[in-house]
């Protein structure tokens, strides 16, 4: 339950002229395998949003091994690393069709409230994904 996966095909424009992803294009990618462990655990972010609570990156640090290319078949993979108060820390990675290793990445991110923009706790609901988490 702390890992996900999630498949996106690269498309033309994230690639350079010899069909390599530009390497700013990661970060959208890892985006959306968050954005999607997240659903798998029966949490909208759109939800989450509009009931105030933001979920911004503090930290990223991402390492790039191999290039991905044009029309490949990624798979994201997305694991739950730990949770302190108010921040959420992931470990991530990104895969080709052949299962060799492009990208890894870890991201910190806190909750904080839309309205004030400061951190905030989690809402009750993520609190009880943490406890089956840990």
């Amino acid at each position: 339950m702390k890992n996900h996966q999630t498949q996106v095909r690269v498309r033309y424009s994230e690639t350079d002229q010899m069909g390599v992803v530009y390497h700013g294009n990661y970060v959208p990618y890892f985006e959306i395998g968050r954005v999607e462990w997240l659903r798998d655990k029966g949490i909208s972010y759109k939800s989450m949003e509009e009931s105030g609570i933001g979920l911004p990156i503090v930290s990223m640090q991402i390492n790039y091994k191999k290039s991905a290319r044009y029309d490949e078949l990624l798979t994201i993979q997305t694991t739950f690393k730990s949770q302190s108060s108010v921040k959420i820390e992931f470990d991530c990675a990104i895969y080709n069709e052949a299962n060799e290793l492009l990208t890894t990445a870890v991201f910190i991110l806190v909750f904080i409230s839309l309205k004030s923009g400061r951190p905030t706790a989690p809402p009750d609901y993520i609190l009880e994904l943490f406890k089956t988490l840990v």
